[in-house]
């Protein structure tokens, strides 16, 4: 399968990471912690943070770029905070896959009840993102 070209991936620790892994070679920008996203870098930003940390996230980015491009890895519930930010309408994966440490690949969190896996990715960034995903060995449902 072809890589598609997503950047870049907010956050440097395991997902980020490994999302950068699942890419071309040079093709995302990395944005660490306390770093500011550009207002001219093309694709989607991939949220990988903690949830404690996603109003720094917002205080880094361009306003411009909250609705269209953020794209927010979680595996938890986020609807509170999104109606709080007004990004009810955000793109999100629904990340099942773990990762034990740093460098470590991902394991899919495919079980015998669901063999095709549960990660989905919501949105219009949905099939770049899943596309990547698959790229890596993970599975992913997209729903637009």
């Amino acid at each position: 399968m072809a890589t598609t070209a997503v950047q870049p991936a907010m956050g440097s620790g395991r997902v980020g990471q490994a999302l950068l892994s699942m890419g071309p070679p040079g093709g995302d920008v990395l944005v660490g912690r306390g770093e500011k996203v550009s207002d001219d870098a093309p694709g989607p930003i991939l949220v990988c943070t903690r949830n404690d940390d996603l109003d720094s996230v917002l205080e880094a980015t361009p306003k411009s770029r909250w609705r269209a491009d953020f794209v927010f890895f979680q595996n938890g519930m986020l609807d509170p905070w999104f109606e709080i930010k007004g990004l009810v309408d955000a793109n999100q994966v629904l990340a099942y896959f773990a990762i034990s440490k740093l460098g470590e690949p991902p394991v899919d969190g495919i079980t015998d009840t669901n063999p095709e896996g549960l990660t989905a990715a919501f949105g219009s960034w949905a099939p770049a993102v899943a596309a990547r995903l698959q790229n890596g060995g993970l599975t992913c449902k997209v729903r637009l």
